[in-house]
Order: structure tokens, then C-alpha cells, then sequence
């Protein structure tokens, strides 16, 4: 990467981090229901990104017992079970079938 190309790019977030914090913040600070629903885009994307990673291979779509240890892990997550216990059930489950 040149130079030019990494200095474009320091800029560009230093000016998008000014831009969320003069002109979304009080926008966001006005309103709560945004905010919160805003709030929650980082973990939807990092979802999405999992989900991805773990259902593509290449073009394909690969439905295997890692969609159901992923099942399991988002009911105990909508359950609000503890970290380890979501981690721990999901690779016991998939392991599971593989094994079966």
C-alpha cells in the first residue's frame, strides 16, 4: 500500500469519526428508540458474518449439523444462558451429529 493510499485512508476515518460524533450524536441524543435500534447494527453484522462463514462454501449453500448447533446457540442466547454455556452447547451439539 503507498503512502498516499494510507494517508487517504487515516483521513477518510478521522473524518468519519467527527462525522458520527458532530452530526449523528445529537441526532441519536434526540432520539432513544434510534439509538437503540442503532445500538444494535454491530452485533447484527457480526451475526451476519458468522452466518455467512459458516453456511457458504464458495457459492454454495452448506447445510450441515453446524446449522444445527447454530440453532442451539441462538435459543440459548434469546434465553439469556451464560457465554460459556452457549459456546459449550453449540460445539455439543454439532459435534453431536457429526459424530451420529
Amino acid at each position: 500500500m503507498t503512502t498516499s493510499a494510507i494517508v487517504a485512508l487515516a483521513v477518510a476515518v478521522w473524518g468519519q469519526r467527527l462525522l458520527g460524533g458532530f452530526v449523528v450524536g445529537p441526532v441519536l441524543a434526540r432520539r432513544p428508540g434510534l439509538a437503540q435500534a442503532v445500538g444494535l447494527v454491530p452485533a447484527a453484522v457480526v451475526m451476519a458474518v458468522i452466518i455467512q462463514l459458516s453456511m457458504a462454501d464458495g457459492r454454495t449453500l452448506v447445510v450441515d449439523e453446524r446449522l444445527a448447533g447454530m440453532a442451539v446457540a441462538g435459543v440459548l442466547v434469546w434465553r439469556r444462558a451464560p457465554f460459556l454455556a452457549v459456546v459449550v452447547a453449540a460445539a455439543l451439539t454439532t459435534a453431536g451429529l457429526r459424530a451420529i
